[in-house]
C-alpha cells in the first residue's frame, strides 16, 4: 500500500498542469466523461505497464545505490521539466481528428499511450519501478494517478475555467519533485562527496537552472499572456453563457409559434446544443427531427443575426478546432433559422465569407460588421 500511494502521489504531481490535462479537457468536449476516463485508464495502463517492466528489469543488474542516485537526479530533472512552459502544438488537433474513427475509448487510450511515450510521467514510473519491490503496486498507483489527474483536468475545464493559475500548479508540482530528489540524493550519495565545495557548486547550478526555467513564466505574466488551456476554457465558457442568453430572445413565444416542440424546433434543438456544450455532454449531430413547419416559423431575426455573428467571431480564427465541433452545429442551426439553409463546412474564413455573400449579401455584410466590432471590443 505504501508503494502504491507513493506512485500515485508522484504521478499525480507530475501530471498536474501537464498537456495531458488539456488533452483530457479537449476529449471531454465531444466524448462522454466516463468514456474519456476509461480511455485514460487503458492508455496509462499499457504505457506505464511497459515502464514498470523496464524499470523492474533494470534493477536486476544495476546496483541499488547507483539506481537511487540516478533516481534522485531524475526527480530533480522532472522538477525542471514541470517548470517548462508548454507551447501550443498545432498538430495535436489534426492527429486527434484522424484517431476519432477508432471510437471514444480507443481514441483516448491511443492518444494517451502515444502522448506519454518518453514523457516525464513514464520516466517517473520507470524510476519508481527501479527503487521498489512490488511492480504491481507501482503500476496500480501510477495508472490511478493518471486517471485521477485526467478527471481533475475535465473538472477544471468544465467548472473552474481560468480560476486556477497555471504557474501556481506547476510551482507546487516542481517543488515536491525537487524535495524528493534532494532527499533521495542525500540518502544515496556517499558521505565523502557531501563536502561544502561540492554542495555549493551543485546548488549554484540548481538555482541557475531554476531561474532559466522560471524566466518564461515571469515574462508571460508581465505581458499578461494566458496559457492555451485557460484561454480556450475562458472563450468556451463565455461563449456558451452569452449565446444561452441570446437564444431565449430568438423565439417569439407561443402566441406566434403555437405549442413548444422542444428538440423538434430549430430554437429548441439549439438550446440543447448549448446546454450540452456547457455540461460537456456528447456531441449532438444527427438527432434533430424537425416538425413539418419548423422552417416556416417566425423568429426574432435581429437576435438570430447577432447570435450567428457571435458564433462566427469565435470560429473564424480556428474553424477546424476540435473544441468547436458542437459550436459548428449551433452555427448551422442559426444559419438555417436566418437563411432557410446552412453552410455545411467552415474550413476557411475567406471561403465562408463568399458563401455567406452568395446566400444573403445584406445579412452577410451586417454579420461582418458585427464580427469586426466584437474583435475590436
Amino acid at each position: 500500500m505504501q508503494e502504491l500511494l507513493k506512485a500515485f502521489i508522484f504521478i499525480f504531481i507530475a501530471e498536474m498542469g501537464d498537456k495531458t490535462q488539456i488533452l483530457a479537457m479537449a476529449f471531454a468536449t465531444k466524448f462522454p466523461v466516463k468514456k474519456v476516463l476509461f480511455g485514460i485508464f487503458l492508455g496509462s495502463f499499457f504505457n506505464h505497464g511497459l515502464a514498470v517492466i523496464l524499470g523492474n528489469y533494470i534493477s536486476d543488474f544495476i546496483p541499488i545505490n547507483t539506481i537511487q542516485i540516478v533516481a534522485g537526479l531524475a526527480f530533480i530533472g522532472f522538477s525542471f521539466w514541470t517548470l517548462k512552459l508548454d507551447e501550443e502544438d498545432d498538430d495535436d488537433e489534426e492527429n486527434v481528428e484522424k484517431k476519432n474513427m477508432l471510437g471514444p475509448v480507443l481514441t483516448v487510450a491511443l492518444a494517451f499511450f502515444v502522448g506519454e511515450l518518453g514523457d516525464k510521467t513514464q520516466l517517473t514510473a520507470i524510476t519508481l519501478a527501479t527503487t521498489n519491490v512490488n511492480p504491481l503496486a507501482i503500476l496500480t498507483g501510477t495508472v490511478l494517478g493518471m486517471t485521477v489527474t485526467g478527471g481533475i483536468g475535465i473538472i477544471i475545464g468544465k467548472k473552474l475555467g481560468d480560476k486556477i493559475p497555471e504557474v501556481a500548479i506547476k510551482l507546487v508540482a516542481a517543488s515536491v519533485f525537487m524535495f524528493f530528489g534532494f532527499a533521495t540524493l542525500y540518502q544515496a550519495v556517499p558521505v565523502e562527496y557531501l563536502r561544502l565545495q561540492n554542495l555549493g557548486i551543485f546548488f549554484s547550478v540548481i538555482f541557475i537552472l531554476i531561474y532559466i526555467m522560471l524566466k518564461p513564466f515571469i515574462t508571460s505574466i508581465k505581458l499578461g499572456e494566458e496559457s492555451a488551456f485557460k484561454k480556450k476554457s475562458r472563450e468556451l465558457f463565455n461563449y456558451y453563457n452569452e449565446i444561452g442568453q441570446n437564444i431565449d430572445k430568438i423565439c417569439l413565444g407561443k402566441d406566434t409559434c403555437g405549442d413548444c416542440h422542444g428538440n423538434s424546433c430549430l430554437v429548441g434543438f439549439t438550446k440543447t446544443l448549448i446546454k450540452n456544450g456547457l455540461e460537456k455532454h456528447e456531441l449532438l449531430k444527427n438527432e434533430f427531427l424537425p416538425i413539418e413547419d419548423t422552417y416556416k416559423k417566425h423568429y426574432n431575426k435581429e437576435q438570430v443575426l447577432d447570435s450567428l455573428s457571435l458564433t462566427i467571431s469565435l470560429l473564424k480564427d480556428e474553424p477546424n478546432s476540435n473544441e468547436f465541433k458542437n459550436i459548428h452545429e449551433i452555427r448551422k442551426k442559426l444559419e438555417t433559422i436566418l437563411f432557410k439553409r446552412s453552410i455545411e463546412r467552415m474550413d476557411n474564413w475567406e471561403e465562408y465569407k463568399k458563401s455567406l455573400l452568395e446566400i444573403d449579401k445584406k445579412s452577410a455584410l451586417k454579420i461582418f460588421e458585427i464580427c469586426s466590432t466584437l474583435e475590436d471590443f
